[in-house]
């Protein structure tokens, strides 16, 4: 049974149903916040939207690892409807004739709820980049310091609505493993300028200076995140290509230190999904190089945020999330472990999409946090 990729019929009443999510934070939001002024309600909507991007990506996660992509095979709406209720008859002939294949009712609505929430988060960046260009329109000069530029919103707003495309690609280009890797990793930039607009606004709303540290510590920081970019890019590249189970052993792989791989084919990048670019199946020697590559980033970015914690220490104020930093990276230990030893658990699957995101958060915190002082004479 085939259907039409794109059907746009259902568009306004989705639009509707993300009004309806949008709206449930911003009356909580305008409620909590009545007794402030609007720069206090922009940054409680801002930090609210970091956290429900967070649980967005969260469930993007569990909708991709779920083998939900195709739960409905059209986009933006399910068999040209609104939601799976309206496709019954074309979900049970698709459940029917494939019973464990892409298109099931629950498949169905476990993407379904992913539309709205996206499109929930969507309306609710768009809405911050609305109040932030108003607050700047109608501020002095002197509060106008207090402020963050409106473009970042307005970047993000873009960034969202890019975001949005891949989406659709991922669902019309049926898991074409490049744009699902770029679309996580999409998700994951949402989620940077997000938590950089959250904490440049707490920190003028408590009228905070950044901390003050060395130039080398800086750019370890910025350095730590470019590795923790490349891992991720990594991480989604095992993930789409389905190659965790590659090596279910640890630390040797199949047995071996270094096993057989075809890093050639498994780094062909524009080509459909199990398939080399000629057409042929993709082997599991590329496979392999895909995932062994990622373990060898892995300890990498280990060791580049170990020596970031270890730096960090040294500075009583950084302290704390020096420790988040820690704690995290753990994290991330145990779920990677987890994932190849007790054959990739939905949980421990997402817990480390969630890991990755946060870590990355963490991160762009300390670069907003901190800056560089020309006579900062405390050295790397």
């Amino acid at each position: 049974m085939t259907t039409s990729l794109f059907d746009l019929s259902p568009l306004l009443r989705l639009v509707g149903i993300g009004m309806v999510l949008a709206g449930l934070p911003l009356i909580w939001v305008l409620w909590r916040k009545s007794h402030v002024q609007g720069f206090g309600r922009l940054q409680a909507l801002t930090l609210l939207t970091l956290f429900l991007t967070f649980d967005l990506v969260l469930f993007g996660s569990f909708t991709r690892l779920s083998d939900s992509g195709l739960g409905c095979p059209d986009w933006p709406g399910c068999y040209g409807n609104a939601s799976p209720l309206g496709a019954q008859s074309q979900i049970s002939k698709a459940q029917t004739a494939m019973p464990d294949g892409p298109v099931t009712h629950i498949k169905a609505w476990i993407e379904m709820v992913h539309r709205y929430l996206a499109s929930g988060v969507g309306l609710l960046i768009f809405t911050l980049a609305l109040g932030a260009w108003w607050l700047w329109k109608n501020a002095n000069t002197k509060n106008k310091t207090r402020l963050l530029h409106p473009g970042w919103a307005a970047l993000t707003f873009v960034w969202v609505c890019i975001q949005g495309v891949f989406g659709a690609l991922t669902v019309t280009m049926k898991l074409f493993p490049a744009i699902v890797a770029l679309h996580l990793l999409g998700g994951y930039i949402l989620l940077a300028l997000l938590a950089g607009q959250t904490v440049a606004l707490s920190l003028r709303d408590r009228a905070e200076p950044a901390f003050s540290v060395s130039s080398g510590l800086r750019l370890l920081i910025a350095s730590a995140l470019g590795v923790l970019v490349l891992q991720v890019l990594s991480g989604a590249w095992v993930s789409t290509n389905y190659a965790v189970l590659a090596c279910t052993d640890f630390p040797l792989c199949q047995g071996q230190w270094w096993p057989m791989m075809d890093f050639a084919r498994g780094f062909e990048i524009w080509r459909p999904l199990g398939l080399s670019q000629d057409g042929s199946p993709l082997s599991f020697q590329a496979l392999t190089a895909i995932h062994f590559s990622h373990r060898l980033l892995a300890a990498l970015t280990c060791l580049v945020l170990l020596v970031l914690y270890w730096k960090l220490r040294a500075y009583s104020a950084l302290r704390k999330p020096a420790y988040w930093l820690l704690v995290l990276l753990l994290l991330q230990v145990v779920t990677g472990l987890s994932n190849v030893v007790l054959g990739w658990p939905l949980l421990a699957a997402v817990l480390h999409t969630g890991g990755a995101g946060a870590l990355g958060a963490c991160l762009v915190w300390l670069l907003v946090a901190s800056k560089t002082l020309p006579h900062f004479e405390k050295q790397l």
